[in-house]
């Protein structure tokens, strides 16, 4: 990372960094016929609400109007989102943010991104969610858990 960087502060800079991955997603070889070929994406209709997405998520505007899950099932159904999708994902997304962005906010664009795929793939594919329910309190290394009766 370069001290140059700055943090990911208004809505340019999300719309920056949305433009930024799609520009690299669009052409990835593993990915972007998702785009293309499956979800058709329409860029200068998409970038606008992905960014308000992020802009809620980073900046606290409640500029989305939710419904990010339905989108993708419906590419789901078209071809199956693999596990190996969201990590290409993911790692294109990190790529990006950390080429731009420096911060608090970048380091939570990275984090919400990884729930985000996390949820998005269990749900596609049935499974619980890690984000549906709380993990068990964890102490160096040990992990607690509850007995008694009724648990």
């Amino acid at each position: 990372m370069s001290a140059d960087l700055h943090d990911i502060e208004t809505r340019a800079d999300c719309e920056r960094l949305v433009r930024a991955f799609y520009s690299t997603a669009l052409d990835d070889p593993v990915i972007g016929y998702i785009f293309t070929d499956v979800a058709h994406l329409d860029l200068d209709a998409h970038v606008p609400v992905i960014a308000s997405f992020w802009e809620t998520i980073l900046l606290g505007a409640r500029s989305y109007g939710g419904g990010a899950f339905r989108p993708h099932a419906a590419v789901h159904a078209k071809s199956p989102l693999r596990k190996g999708h969201f990590e290409r994902w993911l790692f294109l997304w990190r790529a990006t943010v950390d080429e731009l962005f420096a911060g608090p906010r970048a380091e939570l664009a990275k984090s919400h991104a990884e729930r985000v795929a996390g949820a998005f793939h269990a749900r596609l594919h049935g499974y619980p969610s890690p984000y549906d329910t709380p993990a068990p309190l964890a102490i160096g290394g040990l992990t607690v858990t509850r007995h008694g009766p009724g648990e």
